[in-house]
């Protein structure tokens, strides 16, 4: 199902997003639809670098594995 929302845009703004819809050939919302998706997908998963820096850090894997560990036998508490 379908949720309509309401955004308010600067006028330089929309034009912008007007301008870039069209050269694209698809309406206003889906631009801006795929454009946060795009954005928040990115920050919810790490780079390559970033991941090449965590699988390097042998401490911090061995943290991650106790954790996951304890975490599957419901040990410890959960911060909010």
């Amino acid at each position: 199902m379908h949720k309509t929302v309401t955004l308010r845009l600067k006028d330089d703004v929309y034009k912008i997003f007007s301008q870039m819809a069209k050269s694209e050939n698809r309406s206003l919302s889906n631009l801006i639809e795929t454009a946060a998706l795009k954005n928040i997908r990115e920050r919810q998963f790490v780079d390559d670098v970033e991941l090449a820096e965590i699988l390097s850090n042998e401490d911090l894997l061995e943290r991650l594995k106790e954790g996951s560990i304890e975490a599957k036998q419901s040990k410890g508490r959960f911060v909010e």
